[in-house]
Protein backbone atom coordinates (compact mmCIF):
# COMPACT_ATOMS: atom_id res chain seq x y z
CA UNK A 1 0.00 0.00 0.00
CA UNK A 2 1.08 3.14 -0.65
CA UNK A 3 0.99 6.35 1.34
CA UNK A 4 -1.52 8.09 -0.82
CA UNK A 5 -3.83 5.06 -0.05
CA UNK A 6 -2.78 4.82 3.58
CA UNK A 7 -4.08 8.53 4.25
CA UNK A 8 -6.66 8.21 2.36
CA UNK A 9 -8.32 4.42 3.79
CA UNK A 10 -10.41 5.50 6.11
CA UNK A 11 -11.53 8.92 4.08
CA UNK A 12 -14.84 9.38 2.04
CA UNK A 13 -14.78 12.07 -0.41
CA UNK A 14 -17.57 14.51 -0.66
CA UNK A 15 -18.23 16.27 -3.61
CA UNK A 16 -21.20 18.32 -3.23
CA UNK A 17 -23.74 19.72 -5.45
CA UNK A 18 -22.29 23.45 -5.59
CA UNK A 19 -18.84 22.00 -7.08
CA UNK A 20 -20.15 19.71 -9.84
CA UNK A 21 -21.05 22.38 -12.39
CA UNK A 22 -17.06 23.60 -12.22
CA UNK A 23 -15.38 19.99 -12.35
CA UNK A 24 -17.58 17.96 -14.66
CA UNK A 25 -18.39 19.24 -18.49
CA UNK A 26 -20.04 17.55 -21.63
CA UNK A 27 -16.93 16.04 -22.93
CA UNK A 28 -15.65 14.40 -20.02
CA UNK A 29 -19.35 13.01 -19.44
CA UNK A 30 -19.39 11.68 -22.73
CA UNK A 31 -16.15 9.83 -22.54
CA UNK A 32 -17.57 8.17 -19.45
CA UNK A 33 -20.51 7.40 -20.53
CA UNK A 34 -19.06 5.70 -23.82
CA UNK A 35 -16.50 3.70 -21.86
CA UNK A 36 -19.17 2.63 -19.85
CA UNK A 37 -20.97 1.11 -22.56
CA UNK A 38 -17.93 -0.54 -24.29
CA UNK A 39 -17.27 -2.20 -20.88
CA UNK A 40 -20.92 -3.30 -20.68
CA UNK A 41 -20.78 -5.20 -24.47
CA UNK A 42 -17.40 -6.88 -23.23
CA UNK A 43 -18.51 -7.92 -20.05
CA UNK A 44 -16.32 -6.03 -17.88
CA UNK A 45 -19.21 -4.61 -16.26
CA UNK A 46 -22.86 -5.26 -15.20
CA UNK A 47 -26.14 -3.45 -13.90
CA UNK A 48 -28.06 -4.84 -10.32
CA UNK A 49 -32.08 -4.93 -10.66
CA UNK A 50 -33.24 -1.48 -11.07
CA UNK A 51 -35.77 -0.59 -7.90
CA UNK A 52 -38.10 2.69 -8.77
CA UNK A 53 -41.15 2.34 -6.64
CA UNK A 54 -43.93 5.28 -5.75
CA UNK A 55 -43.75 6.00 -2.08
CA UNK A 56 -47.43 7.31 -1.56
CA UNK A 57 -45.92 11.18 -0.41
CA UNK A 58 -45.74 13.90 -2.48
CA UNK A 59 -46.00 12.27 -5.72
CA UNK A 60 -42.55 10.90 -5.71
CA UNK A 61 -41.00 8.00 -7.31
CA UNK A 62 -37.83 6.61 -5.27
CA UNK A 63 -35.29 3.81 -6.59
CA UNK A 64 -32.04 3.04 -7.12
CA UNK A 65 -29.99 2.00 -10.00
CA UNK A 66 -26.34 0.10 -8.81
CA UNK A 67 -23.60 -1.88 -10.73
CA UNK A 68 -20.45 -2.45 -10.65
CA UNK A 69 -17.37 -2.22 -13.59
CA UNK A 70 -14.69 -4.54 -12.84
CA UNK A 71 -12.39 -2.52 -15.83
CA UNK A 72 -12.96 0.77 -13.54
CA UNK A 73 -13.71 -0.87 -10.53
CA UNK A 74 -16.34 1.35 -10.03
CA UNK A 75 -18.73 -0.14 -7.62
CA UNK A 76 -22.06 1.74 -6.41
CA UNK A 77 -25.47 3.01 -6.47
CA UNK A 78 -27.50 6.23 -7.14
CA UNK A 79 -30.49 7.09 -4.97
CA UNK A 80 -33.03 9.01 -5.83
CA UNK A 81 -36.05 9.80 -7.78
CA UNK A 82 -38.36 12.32 -9.14
CA UNK A 83 -40.77 14.45 -7.03
CA UNK A 84 -42.90 16.44 -9.38
CA UNK A 85 -43.67 19.44 -6.66
CA UNK A 86 -40.15 20.35 -5.68
CA UNK A 87 -40.15 23.50 -8.76
CA UNK A 88 -42.31 25.68 -6.10
CA UNK A 89 -40.08 25.34 -3.95
CA UNK A 90 -37.18 26.24 -5.71
CA UNK A 91 -35.41 22.57 -6.34
CA UNK A 92 -35.25 20.67 -9.37
CA UNK A 93 -37.71 17.70 -9.70
CA UNK A 94 -35.02 15.04 -10.26
CA UNK A 95 -32.83 14.23 -6.87
CA UNK A 96 -30.18 11.98 -6.45
CA UNK A 97 -27.06 11.07 -4.91
CA UNK A 98 -24.57 8.49 -5.84
CA UNK A 99 -22.63 6.71 -3.44
CA UNK A 100 -19.39 4.90 -4.56
CA UNK A 101 -17.79 2.18 -2.54
CA UNK A 102 -14.05 0.43 -2.40
CA UNK A 103 -14.30 -2.39 -4.21
CA UNK A 104 -11.53 -4.33 -2.88
CA UNK A 105 -12.76 -3.66 0.72
CA UNK A 106 -16.27 -2.61 0.42
CA UNK A 107 -15.75 0.77 2.21
CA UNK A 108 -17.44 3.55 1.45
CA UNK A 109 -15.40 5.72 -0.69
CA UNK A 110 -17.21 9.04 -2.01
CA UNK A 111 -20.57 9.86 -1.36
CA UNK A 112 -21.39 12.65 -4.91
CA UNK A 113 -24.28 15.00 -5.72
CA UNK A 114 -25.93 13.51 -8.57
CA UNK A 115 -28.67 15.95 -9.57
CA UNK A 116 -26.38 17.80 -12.48
CA UNK A 117 -24.56 14.34 -12.70
CA UNK A 118 -28.11 13.17 -13.72
CA UNK A 119 -28.12 15.40 -16.26
CA UNK A 120 -24.94 15.30 -17.97
CA UNK A 121 -24.62 11.40 -18.18
CA UNK A 122 -28.20 11.21 -19.58
CA UNK A 123 -27.37 13.74 -22.34
CA UNK A 124 -23.96 11.97 -23.36
CA UNK A 125 -26.26 8.96 -23.97
CA UNK A 126 -28.73 10.56 -26.20
CA UNK A 127 -24.86 12.24 -27.67
CA UNK A 128 -22.87 8.66 -27.75
CA UNK A 129 -26.04 7.25 -29.93
CA UNK A 130 -25.56 10.47 -32.05
CA UNK A 131 -22.16 10.16 -32.85
CA UNK A 132 -22.50 5.95 -33.45
CA UNK A 133 -25.39 5.88 -35.14
CA UNK A 134 -26.65 9.49 -36.73
CA UNK A 135 -26.02 10.17 -40.08
CA UNK A 136 -22.36 12.52 -40.22
CA UNK A 137 -24.50 14.62 -42.85
CA UNK A 138 -27.05 15.73 -39.97
CA UNK A 139 -28.12 19.28 -40.41
CA UNK A 140 -31.56 19.78 -38.26
CA UNK A 141 -31.90 18.68 -35.01
CA UNK A 142 -35.28 18.32 -33.48
CA UNK A 143 -36.21 17.86 -29.58
CA UNK A 144 -39.75 16.91 -28.21
CA UNK A 145 -39.44 18.01 -24.72
CA UNK A 146 -38.56 21.50 -23.43
CA UNK A 147 -38.15 20.91 -19.52
CA UNK A 148 -34.78 20.70 -17.62
CA UNK A 149 -33.08 18.20 -19.44
CA UNK A 150 -33.45 19.47 -23.08
CA UNK A 151 -30.96 22.04 -22.80
CA UNK A 152 -28.49 19.66 -21.34
CA UNK A 153 -29.63 17.30 -24.33
CA UNK A 154 -29.68 19.82 -27.18
CA UNK A 155 -25.71 21.20 -25.90
CA UNK A 156 -24.56 17.35 -25.85
CA UNK A 157 -25.94 16.88 -29.38
CA UNK A 158 -24.58 19.75 -31.08
CA UNK A 159 -21.09 18.78 -30.13
CA UNK A 160 -21.55 15.31 -32.80
CA UNK A 161 -22.81 16.95 -35.67
CA UNK A 162 -22.51 20.25 -37.50
CA UNK A 163 -26.57 21.27 -37.09
CA UNK A 164 -27.37 23.94 -38.96
CA UNK A 165 -31.06 24.66 -37.47
CA UNK A 166 -33.39 23.74 -34.09
CA UNK A 167 -37.13 22.81 -34.31
CA UNK A 168 -38.65 21.83 -31.28
CA UNK A 169 -41.89 20.84 -30.14
CA UNK A 170 -43.66 20.74 -26.53
CA UNK A 171 -46.89 19.20 -24.53
CA UNK A 172 -46.61 22.84 -23.06
CA UNK A 173 -45.97 25.40 -25.63
CA UNK A 174 -45.05 28.15 -23.21
CA UNK A 175 -41.78 26.25 -22.55
CA UNK A 176 -40.58 26.37 -25.78
CA UNK A 177 -38.42 29.58 -25.30
CA UNK A 178 -36.05 27.43 -23.22
CA UNK A 179 -35.49 25.83 -26.02
CA UNK A 180 -35.10 28.74 -28.28
CA UNK A 181 -32.39 30.37 -25.76
CA UNK A 182 -30.19 27.57 -25.78
CA UNK A 183 -30.42 27.20 -29.97
CA UNK A 184 -29.44 30.84 -29.22
CA UNK A 185 -26.42 30.16 -27.02
CA UNK A 186 -25.33 27.73 -29.65
CA UNK A 187 -25.50 30.20 -32.28
CA UNK A 188 -28.42 27.89 -34.22
CA UNK A 189 -31.97 29.78 -35.33
CA UNK A 190 -34.95 27.94 -33.72
CA UNK A 191 -38.28 27.10 -35.34
CA UNK A 192 -40.95 25.56 -33.10
CA UNK A 193 -43.14 23.64 -35.31
CA UNK A 194 -46.09 20.90 -34.55
CA UNK A 195 -44.58 17.29 -34.25
CA UNK A 196 -45.60 15.93 -38.00
CA UNK A 197 -43.39 18.45 -38.91
CA UNK A 198 -40.62 18.30 -36.92
CA UNK A 199 -40.36 14.54 -37.73
CA UNK A 200 -40.60 15.84 -41.58
CA UNK A 201 -37.84 18.96 -41.10
CA UNK A 202 -35.60 16.70 -38.60
CA UNK A 203 -32.60 14.65 -39.51
CA UNK A 204 -32.01 13.49 -35.72
CA UNK A 205 -34.96 13.79 -33.56
CA UNK A 206 -34.20 13.67 -29.48
CA UNK A 207 -37.25 12.79 -26.82
CA UNK A 208 -37.23 14.40 -23.77
CA UNK A 209 -40.63 13.91 -22.31
CA UNK A 210 -42.72 11.93 -19.03
CA UNK A 211 -44.90 10.96 -21.15
CA UNK A 212 -47.17 7.66 -20.90
CA UNK A 213 -48.88 7.74 -24.60
CA UNK A 214 -47.03 8.12 -28.29
CA UNK A 215 -45.97 11.50 -29.03
CA UNK A 216 -44.50 10.23 -31.76
CA UNK A 217 -46.34 8.37 -34.92
CA UNK A 218 -44.13 5.95 -36.71
CA UNK A 219 -45.78 7.13 -39.97
CA UNK A 220 -44.28 10.62 -39.47
CA UNK A 221 -40.90 9.75 -39.09
CA UNK A 222 -38.57 10.16 -42.80
CA UNK A 223 -35.82 7.86 -43.64
CA UNK A 224 -32.45 8.46 -42.44
CA UNK A 225 -33.81 9.87 -39.22
CA UNK A 226 -32.00 8.81 -36.18
CA UNK A 227 -34.37 9.31 -32.67
CA UNK A 228 -32.82 9.23 -29.29
CA UNK A 229 -35.76 8.10 -26.87
CA UNK A 230 -34.50 9.29 -23.68
CA UNK A 231 -37.70 9.57 -21.37
CA UNK A 232 -38.93 6.32 -21.03
CA UNK A 233 -37.18 5.10 -17.60
CA UNK A 234 -40.48 3.55 -16.14
CA UNK A 235 -43.00 0.97 -16.74
CA UNK A 236 -45.94 2.20 -18.56
CA UNK A 237 -44.04 5.50 -20.13
CA UNK A 238 -44.21 5.51 -23.73
CA UNK A 239 -42.66 8.41 -25.98
CA UNK A 240 -43.08 7.22 -29.70
CA UNK A 241 -45.60 4.94 -31.57
CA UNK A 242 -43.87 1.23 -30.82
CA UNK A 243 -44.45 0.88 -34.85
CA UNK A 244 -41.86 2.70 -35.38
CA UNK A 245 -39.64 0.28 -33.26
CA UNK A 246 -40.63 -2.30 -35.78
CA UNK A 247 -39.20 0.51 -38.73
CA UNK A 248 -35.98 1.17 -37.31
CA UNK A 249 -32.96 -0.58 -36.27
CA UNK A 250 -33.12 -0.23 -32.46
CA UNK A 251 -30.29 -0.31 -30.21
CA UNK A 252 -30.21 0.68 -26.24
CA UNK A 253 -28.05 1.03 -23.01
CA UNK A 254 -29.08 -2.70 -21.74
CA UNK A 255 -31.47 -4.29 -23.71
CA UNK A 256 -32.83 -6.03 -20.43
CA UNK A 257 -34.00 -2.78 -19.01
CA UNK A 258 -35.19 -1.64 -22.17
CA UNK A 259 -37.67 -4.74 -22.68
CA UNK A 260 -38.77 -4.22 -19.47
CA UNK A 261 -38.81 -0.16 -18.60
CA UNK A 262 -37.80 1.35 -21.22
CA UNK A 263 -39.40 2.43 -24.74
CA UNK A 264 -39.35 -1.11 -25.99
CA UNK A 265 -41.49 -1.98 -23.51
CA UNK A 266 -44.34 -1.83 -26.01
CA UNK A 267 -42.85 -2.84 -29.09
CA UNK A 268 -41.92 -6.04 -27.50
CA UNK A 269 -45.15 -6.52 -25.30
CA UNK A 270 -47.32 -6.43 -28.87
CA UNK A 271 -44.74 -8.42 -30.67
CA UNK A 272 -43.64 -6.32 -32.84
CA UNK A 273 -39.86 -6.74 -31.97
CA UNK A 274 -38.33 -9.46 -29.97
CA UNK A 275 -35.65 -9.16 -27.51
CA UNK A 276 -33.00 -10.13 -29.80
CA UNK A 277 -33.87 -7.14 -32.43
CA UNK A 278 -32.24 -4.92 -29.92
CA UNK A 279 -28.45 -4.20 -29.80
CA UNK A 280 -26.26 -3.14 -27.35
CA UNK A 281 -24.51 0.23 -28.13
CA UNK A 282 -21.98 -1.06 -26.60
CA UNK A 283 -21.87 -3.69 -29.18
CA UNK A 284 -21.12 -0.65 -31.96
CA UNK A 285 -18.94 0.84 -30.11
CA UNK A 286 -16.51 -2.33 -29.68
CA UNK A 287 -17.04 -2.92 -33.64
CA UNK A 288 -18.72 -5.85 -32.71
CA UNK A 289 -22.04 -5.20 -33.65
CA UNK A 290 -23.30 -3.31 -37.05
CA UNK A 291 -24.59 0.77 -36.29
CA UNK A 292 -26.09 2.63 -38.91
CA UNK A 293 -25.63 0.68 -42.80
CA UNK A 294 -27.16 3.17 -45.14
CA UNK A 295 -28.66 6.63 -45.70
CA UNK A 296 -32.06 5.96 -45.47
CA UNK A 297 -32.07 3.34 -42.77
CA UNK A 298 -33.99 4.77 -39.56
CA UNK A 299 -31.75 4.30 -36.24
CA UNK A 300 -33.34 4.31 -32.68
CA UNK A 301 -31.68 4.46 -29.86
CA UNK A 302 -33.26 3.63 -26.17
CA UNK A 303 -31.53 5.17 -23.64
CA UNK A 304 -33.39 3.52 -20.20
CA UNK A 305 -30.27 5.39 -17.96
CA UNK A 306 -27.85 2.73 -16.13
CA UNK A 307 -26.35 2.85 -12.61
CA UNK A 308 -22.93 2.37 -14.43
CA UNK A 309 -23.75 5.81 -16.23
CA UNK A 310 -24.16 7.53 -12.73
CA UNK A 311 -20.79 5.83 -11.29
CA UNK A 312 -19.03 6.06 -14.46
CA UNK A 313 -19.88 10.43 -14.35
CA UNK A 314 -19.38 9.84 -10.56
CA UNK A 315 -16.02 8.04 -10.02
CA UNK A 316 -14.33 10.70 -12.67
CA UNK A 317 -15.63 14.30 -10.39
CA UNK A 318 -14.40 12.32 -7.51
CA UNK A 319 -11.40 12.23 -9.51
CA UNK A 320 -11.45 15.80 -10.42
CA UNK A 321 -12.33 16.93 -7.58
CA UNK A 322 -9.01 15.61 -5.60
CA UNK A 323 -6.73 16.74 -8.50
CA UNK A 324 -8.09 20.22 -8.22
CA UNK A 325 -8.57 20.15 -4.65
CA UNK A 326 -12.45 20.94 -4.41
CA UNK A 327 -13.19 17.71 -2.50
CA UNK A 328 -13.99 17.42 1.10
CA UNK A 329 -13.05 14.51 2.87
CA UNK A 330 -13.90 13.38 6.37
CA UNK A 331 -13.12 10.24 8.43
CA UNK A 332 -15.69 7.68 8.27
Amino acid sequence: MNAKDSSTRNMVTIVPESEIAGLMDAASAFEAVEATFAAMARGDAYNFPVIREAIGHADALYGFKSGFDKSALSLGLKSGGYWPGNADRGLTNHQSTVILFDADTGRVKALVGGNLLTALRTAAASAVSIAHLSRKDSKVLGMVGAGHQSAFQMRAACAQRDFEKVVGWNYHPEMLPRLEETAKELGLPFEAVDREELCAQADVIITITSSFEPQLMADWVTPGTHIACMGTDTKGKQEVDAQLLARASVFTDEVAQSVSLGEAQHAVAEGLIAESDITPIGAVIEGTAKGRTGDDQITLFDGTGVGLQDLAVAAKVVDLALDSGKAQQVPF
